[in-house]
């Protein structure tokens, strides 16, 4: 385990770096409101920074304050929600925003444990909220935070290894300073986003070469395999599924007849399964209404 002497050089050193190198994301800084973060990190659960960064104005032009969004219907939220993909966290964001305007007099909670029994908040993001709003010092672990964790706490064999969450936590625990939390969490994310990379490390380029046991690890002799995802017509089901929202959104509140929904109008059999599958599926979830025409829901 770092030494305390090493944890401060270790702080300094990474907050001096990000004083120097942060990248300005619209909901980092004194100038973020709550309201803003709170946005930004459902938008960030499963969408990269940089494409969240592009797409935020427009949503907040939409939909300027939590009150405004907490009256949104499932169309306006999802319309709004154009281009970041998985939907169902639009509808959540939504229900959340509504929460904390009727149960919490529209304050953000600042308790991890409340946080969570929110529509779409997880484990990371009772802890992140907290953080970010509110400068609390939680434990802020998201994949690139434990990557950058894993290789400070002790010599990696290559690129592709990970210590364990829970050791991972520990450490943590260590090594967040009693000040700057958030300041503290958005550095490592940097860190690990731009230099300490998942399958290189740019260590000629990190500060904190000079003491990271991990320092210039050589590549993984492997490749992660990711999960297969269900396919349809060769592509994974989720971007099918994005494609006929896409399709949606555009129609209106008239919606589409479902042949006019389906890329191919004579679908039949098998195929015609799968399409229903996706449709029952972002109608369980709220995504649309499905009569005479199928369109986003109310």
């Amino acid at each position: 385990m770092i030494s305390v002497k090493n944890t401060t050089h270790i702080q300094s050193a990474l907050l001096d770096w990000y004083a120097q190198s942060a990248i300005p994301y619209p909901w980092r800084g004194k100038g973020a409101s709550p309201y803003v973060i709170l946005v930004s990190e459902f938008m960030l659960q499963q969408t990269q920074a940089s494409r969240v960064a592009s797409l935020l104005p427009a949503f907040l032009k939409v939909f300027p304050t939590l009150e405004s969004l907490s009256a949104a219907t499932n169309a306006q939220i999802i319309t709004a929600w154009r281009g970041l993909g998985y939907n169902n966290r639009a509808i959540r964001l939504r229900d959340t925003a509504l929460a904390i305007t009727t149960t919490f007099n529209g304050v953000v909670p600042d308790e991890p444990s409340v946080l969570r029994t929110l529509p779409g908040i997880g484990a990371y993001s009772s802890e992140s909220l907290p953080c970010f709003i509110y400068g609390t010092r939680t434990i802020v672990v998201d994949v690139n935070v434990r990557r950058v964790y894993s290789r400070l706490m002790t010599s990696q064999p290559h690129t592709g290894a990970l210590e364990s969450m829970s050791s991972v936590r520990t450490f943590a625990k260590s090594i967040i300073p009693d000040r700057e939390a958030a300041t503290w969490h958005h550095a490592v994310m940097d860190l690990g986003s731009t230099i300490c990379k998942a399958r290189s490390a740019h260590c000629e380029a990190c500060p904190l070469t000079n003491i990271c046991p991990s320092a210039y690890l050589p590549k993984a002799p492997f490749q992660t395999q990711r999960k297969k995802e269900p396919l349809l017509r060769g592509e994974p089901r989720r971007l099918w599924r994005g494609r006929l929202v896409e399709k949606l959104r555009d129609a209106g509140k008239d919606g589409l007849h479902l042949e006019a929904l389906l890329p191919d109008a004579k679908a039949c059999g098998v195929e015609l399964a799968e399409w229903m599958t996706l449709i029952d599926g972002l109608k369980a979830d709220g995504v649309i209404n499905v009569g005479k025409t199928i369109a986003l829901s109310d």
